[in-house]
Order: structure tokens, then C-alpha cells, then sequence
């Protein structure tokens, strides 16, 4: 970003493309973690220059466990990245959190398994040693404040704190597993908050996501979950993530 520091989105379900921005160049670099889910895009939105990288893949064909974490963060990194928002599509276990909401979560509780989660895990061929990394507070809260700060300049009502419970994937949870969630301090669940947090700490990335409430969690609402409905509260909620982005 022009006279501060280089900005990334990463784009989820929902953000293939993002409306208004142009690019110009797109660098898709070897990293020694593999391929990255899709060629980091440069260019420009709302005025301001970002980086753009769409975490499913161009074709939205990478599943949530699946994704190369390591290598789309390293590579945010090697372009000079230095602050990350990620965009997410969750689901709201809190009731009070209605369908196209947008939440600036505040802390994680990680359910995942079997995904590659640092870049410090001794293995042959691979850089770094050892290192542990204070994840108490998981999201960068300067950048989390100048997010809230360009909602309300956008009139966006944005939740301003709440625990994202991240699972596996790619199937959506059952309705035991929500109410498991619930007792444990969750507010919203996705599938795609780690290890894409604690990878962006240990390369002392700013990190923060915009999550989009796109559904009641399982059994939070009426009958099954349908994701026609849940393509058109992400579209509603992608509106008013963008309003952010222009105001940030």
C-alpha cells in the first residue's frame, strides 16, 4: 500500500473475484512449502494497492483441508506482505448474530487435524529451526481496531469480538458437534481459520479476518442448511466487506 504497509486479502468462498479490483501482475514464485493455492494478483481497489490471493484456487476446487497454508502465507511474505485480511464464510452459533453479518473475531479455537501448521517443524529441506510463538491473543488487534473503525466510517454494523471455532471440513458439522462448540465458547464456525492464523504470527504478520455469517449453525436454525440460501447471504455480506476494504 502505497506509504504504509503492503495489505493482502485473502479471498474464501464468496471471493473469486473482487469487484473493483484491478490488477496488474500476478507472481506465482516456487515456495520451499510447495505450490500456492493460486498466483498472488497485484493491484488496485478503492485507491489503494493490495494483493490479492483466492485461498480455494482459481476455480474454487481446493477444499478447506487441502489448502497449502504454508505455502500461500510464505509467499504473501516473500512479496512483502506485512498485514493480511482474510474474508471467511461462517456460520453463526450465537443467535444473536443474523444471516449476512459481519464479525471481527477475536479469538480461535482450533479443531482441525492433519494439516501442515508451522514452518518450524524440523524437516529436511525445509528453513527454520525451532520456534514458538505467544498465540494468546491470535488476531493483530491494531489492525482488528482500524477494521472496526473503517465499518463504523462505512456504516457496516460489525461485531466487534467473538471465538471463531474452526473444524475440519469439508462437510458441515452436525448439530451434537454445534452444541459441543457452544459449551466450549464459540460464537461462529469455519473451516479455514487455521493454521492461516498461526502461520501469519510466525513470520510476524499483522493478521485479522472479516468473517460473513452465511448460515445458522447446524440445529441453531429451521430444517436443513441449503446452500442456495447461503450463496445469497454471502453475496449481501461480501457488499458490506467490501465497504470496509474501501474505507480502511
Amino acid at each position: 500500500m502505497s506509504g504504509g504497509p503492503r495489505t493482502a486479502i485473502i479471498g474464501g468462498s464468496g471471493f473469486q473475484r473482487l469487484p473493483g479490483f484491478e490488477a496488474w501482475r500476478r507472481e506465482n514464485k516456487a515456495t520451499p512449502f510447495g505450490e500456492v493455492s493460486d498466483a498472488p494478483a497485484f493491484g488496485r481497489l478503492a485507491g489503494r494497492d493490495w494483493v490479492f490471493l483466492r485461498r480455494h484456487g482459481a476455480e474454487h476446487r481446493i477444499p478447506p483441508h487441502r489448502i497449502n497454508y504454508r505455502a500461500n502465507i510464505w509467499a504473501l511474505k516473500d512479496a512483502g506482505v506485512e498485514r493480511i485480511i482474510a474474508f471467511a464464510a461462517v456460520g453463526a452459533i450465537d443467535a444473536g448474530l443474523a444471516v449476512s453479518r459481519i464479525v471481527i473475531p477475536n479469538q480461535i479455537i482450533d479443531y482441525t487435524w492433519g494439516r501442515a501448521h508451522t514452518f518450524f517443524d524440523g524437516q529436511p529441506g525445509e528453513p527454520g529451526g525451532l520456534k514458538h510463538i505467544d498465540f494468546s491473543r491470535p488476531y493483530s488487534e491494531a489492525l482488528r481496531g482500524q477494521i472496526m473503525a473503517a465499518a463504523n466510517q462505512a456504516g457496516v454494523h460489525a461485531a466487534p469480538a467473538a471465538v471463531y471455532a474452526v473444524t475440519q471440513g469439508p462437510r458441515l458439522e452436525s448439530a451434537a458437534e454445534i452444541d459441543r462448540l457452544e459449551r466450549a465458547g464459540a460464537d461462529i464456525v469455519g473451516m479455514t481459520g487455521m493454521p492461516e492464523a498461526a502461520l501469519a504470527r510466525e513470520l510476524d504478520i499483522e493478521y485479522a479476518t472479516i468473517a460473513i455469517v452465511v448460515n445458522p449453525a447446524a440445529g441453531r436454525g429451521r430444517g436443513t442448511i441449503d446452500m442456495g440460501e447461503i450463496a445469497g447471504h454471502l453475496e449481501a455480506g461480501a457488499g458490506k466487506a467490501l465497504a470496509i476494504i474501501a474505507n480502511l
